[in-house]
């Protein structure tokens, strides 16, 4: 398994969007690096098996539309999004999975390698209140055999996201 700060896993080079995650870890001060597993973890499951951890330690980031603007979800690997309660949590609707497309264009990342930072603009972020059980995360870092090791404190510090039950 990777550790903070390892460098690579495998041989895989750095691409313009791994590069961007690892440029956007650097200006939040954060010591993480990106990291390359072996096989791609273009889903949560991938990604978890990998790395030998736990589901719920991969961070999802998920964009949906709210009241139509894009919302970044960081969620859980072992947890799916409630759509009433992210409308509670942000007191709009309709609350609607972004098509690719639309992920793309809010985040600069394709669906399977996006990350929690290093997009285009700023985007509202709430974070799964969930992720707090656990001590060490990991989320995608671009590409999906692109990942960086990080803690609920660093994530909710650096997406400037908002915990909230979204799960």
């Amino acid at each position: 398994m990777a550790l903070l700060g390892s460098g690579t896993i495998g041989a895989m080079a750095a691409t313009t969007s791994t590069e961007r995650v690892q440029q956007a870890l650097a200006a939040t001060g954060s010591p993480a690096r990106v990291v390359f597993l072996e096989a791609p973890g273009r889903t949560a499951a991938e990604a978890a098996a990998a790395l030998r951890i736990e589901l719920g330690q991969i961070v999802k980031s998920l964009v949906f539309e709210v009241a139509g603007e894009p919302l970044l979800l960081l969620v859980a690997g072992d947890r799916r999004v409630d759509p009433a309660k992210v409308e509670r949590a942000t007191g709009r609707s309709p609350v609607v999975m972004a098509s690719p497309e639309r992920v793309r264009a809010a985040t600069g990342f394709a669906i399977g390698g996006v990350s929690p930072i290093g997009h285009p603009g700023k985007l509202e972020t709430l974070v799964d209140e969930s992720l707090a059980r656990f001590e060490v995360l990991w989320a995608a870092a671009g590409a999906p055999e692109a990942v960086f090791q990080t803690t609920l404190g660093a994530l909710l510090e650096m997406t400037g996201g908002a915990p909230a039950p979204i799960t």
